[in-house]
């Protein structure tokens, strides 16, 4: 079975932890500690799979590592500003019913899974091989994307804590080259980490591409910039401002492939 089984034991593993906070969440009617348990299966699925493939590789070390550090961080962040919030719009409608929130729970869980697998893959892989083009390559990438991420997110967080700034958008900083640059980082980060588990993928594992394929895919059609570009429309849609930062400024990719 190779492979296959410890890939399906962590898949369950990750599914049951998901349903048992879902159940707690449903019950409390609560969705605060929603992101923090996602980003913590990504750090407990990492470090199980780097223990039981049982390597001292420094590629299995150092890949583990940038998931725990991305992990904390974005757990962290996100737990800290729905306290602040007191609410993520999201789950607005999604909290009170529990099917509907059992859905969203088990959709963290399959994008924790599959976002994680050129890791989980790498961690179990018994194949070695020395560091090389493609594991620098990949952590650049990781570090461009994570710094990009961590910079645009405090830039949004210090420019909503300021009063002068109610019930304006944010245009500054990261903002001035993209509408979305924590997106950016985030989808950066992940093509990074498949990229540095490429040299020891083999056969049916470079299927793990759909890990940065999937956040892509998310981030740009479904769960992130399509609601927040339309409810930036419906608040500032009218404004004059507001327009011309749609005219000058991409969606995601900080370079325009208009003519």
């Amino acid at each position: 079975m190779g492979l296959l089984t410890p890939l399906a034991l962590l898949a369950s593993l990750d599914l049951a932890l998901q349903w048992g906070l879902w159940a707690a969440a449903a019950a409390l009617r609560t969705e605060k500690f929603f992101d923090l348990a996602g980003s913590g299966t990504f750090i407990l699925l990492a470090h199980l799979s780097l223990r039981w493939g049982n390597t001292q590789h420094p590629r299995q070390q150092i890949q583990t590592t940038l998931v725990t550090i991305w992990g904390l961080r974005l757990g962290l962040f996100l737990f800290l500003r729905i306290l602040t919030e007191g609410h993520d719009r999201r789950f607005n409608g999604v909290r009170e019913n529990p099917a509907t929130f059992f859905l969203y729970w088990t959709m963290q869980g399959i994008w924790v899974f599959v976002t994680l697998l050129p890791t989980l893959i790498l961690n179990l892989e018994k194949h070695e091989k020395p560091l090389g083009f493609w594991d620098y390559l990949g952590w650049s990438m990781w570090a461009l994307g994570f710094i990009t991420e961590a910079v645009a997110d405090q830039q949004k967080w210090h420019y909503r804590s300021n009063p002068d700034n109610a019930g304006r958008f944010i245009q500054s900083g990261l903002w001035a080259y993209s509408r979305h640059p924590n997106y950016l980082g985030e989808i950066l980060l992940w093509t990074g980490l498949f990229l540095s588990a490429v040299s020891v993928l083999r056969g049916w594992q470079f299927l793990s591409i759909i890990s940065p394929l999937l956040v892509w895919f998310l981030l740009n059609y479904v769960s992130g910039i399509p609601l927040l570009e339309k409810a930036a429309m419906k608040r500032w849609g009218k404004e004059a401002a507001f327009q011309a930062y749609l005219q000058k400024t991409p969606v995601l990719w900080p370079v325009s492939w208009k003519r």
